[in-house]
């Protein structure tokens, strides 16, 4: 009888160390439902919140790319409208003849043509970003939308970015309709040009000013979102990681043990083959 209960606990015993050196060489404590069923269902929670958070980090930091070029492109418009400001001022003035300002108005076409040029090559992942693709809904624009940016782990976690219609009729620069150069062939012409050219100035400053507050805001996010991940992966790993001290000890305790039961039963199995 004694020789059964010993053998039945030292099978009890070699189950336990089995899974402590499970333990052991995964580093975690729960391996499957059976170890513990609360937690594994928490657990799994944690850790499909925890791949949530850092692909929304992810989304976060291209948004901020996509952010950067588009301000980029428009740092190239705003230098070629106040040259072409400065050109009208220069036309404006009276000293000029009318063969000087044709030539200056030659320079005039070619810069508005660049323009246009920047808003219909600007692009981010084959997306064209200033033809109006991602500006609000407006009268003045013919295609309107919005970016969507997904900057959390769960649905509708999510922000929109537009950008205005930034061609060269926009930006007052070419007329809307016959398509025409703005003219500064005459003083009035250039006088007048002037006041256009300041007001397609305000519309890109306004978006680039809309820019930087986007960029700023999904900076904060991208911090925020990676402190959430950090957090919820130490909760994760309290509930799932094993204690190798902890269960340094057990897998030990369990070892003597075992060689203890395999000790008192030699006697046993000696008298049985005897």
């Amino acid at each position: 009888m004694s020789a059964m209960y010993s053998n039945r606990v030292l099978g009890v015993t070699n189950l336990a160390q089995a899974k402590d050196m499970e333990k052991l060489s995964s580093g975690m404590k729960i391996n499957r439902a059976g170890d513990d069923a609360s937690g594994l269902a928490v657990s799994e929670k944690m850790r499909s919140q925890i791949r949530g958070l850092n692909q929304a980090s992810r989304n976060a930091q291209n948004g901020i790319s996509f952010i950067q070029v588009s301000e980029g492109y428009l740092q190239e418009t705003t230098d070629i409208m106040h040259r072409i400001r400065e050109l009208a001022v220069q036309s404006s003035n009276g000293i000029y003849s009318d063969e000087d300002r044709m030539q200056i108005q030659v320079e005039v076409s070619q810069l508005v043509a660049e323009v246009d040029r920047i808003a219909s090559h600007a692009q981010f992942n084959g997306m064209n970003m200033l033809t109006g693709r991602f500006a609000r809904a407006t009268g003045e624009n013919t295609v309107t939308g919005s970016m969507w940016l997904h900057i959390g782990a769960n649905m509708d976690q999510r922000m929109q970015v537009f950008i205005g219609t930034m061609t060269a009729m926009a930006v007052g620069v070419r007329e809307i309709g016959s398509e025409k150069v703005m003219s500064i062939a005459a003083p009035d012409d250039a006088n007048r040009a002037i006041g256009t050219i300041d007001e397609g100035l305000k519309k890109i400053n306004k978006q680039r000013a809309d820019l930087g507050a986007y960029q700023n805001r999904l900076e904060m996010t991208v911090k925020g979102l990676d402190v959430a991940a950090e957090n919820t992966q130490a909760a994760e790993s309290t509930i799932r990681d094993t204690d190798m001290a902890k269960q340094m000890v057990d897998f030990m305790k369990n070892r003597i043990l075992a060689q203890a039961g395999t000790a008192m039963l030699a006697p046993w199995n000696v008298t049985t083959q005897n």
